[in-house]
């Protein structure tokens, strides 16, 4: 039995995990759960799958779940790094959601733990590092994005080195495929993701194809290939969820339903396979695919990514921190949805970066980059 500890639990990944589990009929254990302050929900699963202890990373959520339950209540984000150090756990399964999903990756694989990785800013910000150290302690890094777990599996049929030319991630496109002018988009607008069913940053990330930029970081750092030989292709119906191109003219797809559940279960089981309760793929039903070139003058955040991903170092840092506060004041209606790119590009411009040694660095980094994101903000508030 693998003993499981799912970060983020509250949200769309953690709360289908626990689905995978479910229906995986006393293969996991879960070992503990934590959430940022949904702690109501959080003490739901925790009764439901008998987890002995949670962690909240806010502390007046940890002090109201504290206070209804008579488990374990860690609170703050050193809480949350407790919760993993002392779990016991076999994997954990990490879908924080942004930067604060960092840490935990450092703190599990530190402690030899498997991660399950569904916070692709971990190795966004610190891919080098955090590669680094699952290879120092022998731990695994298994990717739950649906395009990664794609590579992953593709990847693993290919064991002859040289053989790989190619990686393609494939994109949506976003509610705004097609479109020229993104002026006047409204928060409403850019959630109505019109595939995949997400939290409201990835959402936003995705209808300005930044969240495909992460993935090409993710996927450098994951697969050890370099950029040039990383691209992106649009698939409006997210079938064809990456493939791999051989040095004998060959190209590998992997293609199904999008479901999370489905990479989910992957990851979970490694190296098995179990059963998941998704429609099975019919092309002659689907008809056709359709696919086309990214329009990177339109959805400049995804020409931003891969430039910040070439420069390395603490750049890619600067990217997510920008993406994060210009994110997060377009959802509070304080800026345009074409400032998110605005605040981006002036970050990387402004804000100075290096060669990265240690994690201290990045953290460093981070905060530099979110204050001077927050103050490009302000200023065009004012």
């Amino acid at each position: 039995m693998r003993r499981l500890l799912i970060l983020g639990s509250t949200g769309s990944i953690g709360t289908q995990a626990l689905e995978v589990v479910s229906a995986s009929k006393g293969a996991f254990e879960v070992v503990g759960l934590s959430a940022g302050s949904s702690w109501e929900p959080l003490l739901e699963q925790a009764k439901q799958h008998g987890v002995p202890a949670v962690a909240l990373a806010d502390a007046d959520a940890a002090a109201s779940a504290g206070e209804a339950w008579g488990g374990r209540v860690l609170a703050g984000e050193q809480g949350v790094m407790e919760l993993i150090a002392d779990s016991g756990a076999d994997m954990v399964v990490n879908a924080v959601v942004g930067a604060a999903g960092l840490g935990p990756t450092i703190v599990a694989l530190t402690e030899g733990i498997d991660v399950a990785l569904a916070n692709k800013e971990s190795l966004v910000i610190g891919g080098e590092l955090v590669t680094a150290l699952a290879e120092a302690t022998s731990s695994r890094l298994i990717p739950v994005d649906s395009e990664h777990s794609a590579l992953y599996q593709l990847i693993a049929s290919e064991p002859m080195p040289g053989t790989i030319t190619r990686l393609v991630l494939t994109a949506s496109g976003g509610p705004f495929r097609g479109r020229t002018d993104l002026s006047g988009v409204t928060p409403e607008q850019a959630l109505a993701h019109p595939t995949w069913e997400m939290g409201g940053r990835i959402t936003i990330d995705s209808a300005t194809l930044m969240n495909k930029g992460f993935e090409m970081i993710e996927a450098h750092h994951l697969f050890d290939v370099p950029y040039e030989r990383i691209e992106v292709v649009v698939h409006p119906q997210s079938i064809v969820h990456s493939l791999i191109d051989l040095n004998d003219g060959a190209s590998l797809a992997h293609l199904g339903h999008p479901d999370m559940r489905v990479p989910i279960s992957y990851a979970l089981h490694l190296p098995e396979r179990a059963d998941v309760d998704v429609p099975r793929l019919d092309l002659a039903e689907l008809g056709a695919l359709e696919f086309e070139a990214p329009d990177t003058e339109t959805f400049s955040c995804l020409r931003l990514a891969r430039e910040a991903g070439e420069v390395g170092g603490t750049a890619p840092c600067v990217l997510n921190a920008a993406d994060e506060v210009a994110v997060g004041a377009f959802l509070e209606g304080r800026i345009p949805f074409t400032g998110i790119a605005e605040v981006i590009d002036r970050c990387l411009d402004e804000v100075p970066t290096g060669s990265v040694g240690h994690f201290e660095q990045l953290f460093e980094t981070d905060e530099r980059a979110r204050e001077h994101a927050r103050n490009l903000v302000e200023g065009a508030v004012a």
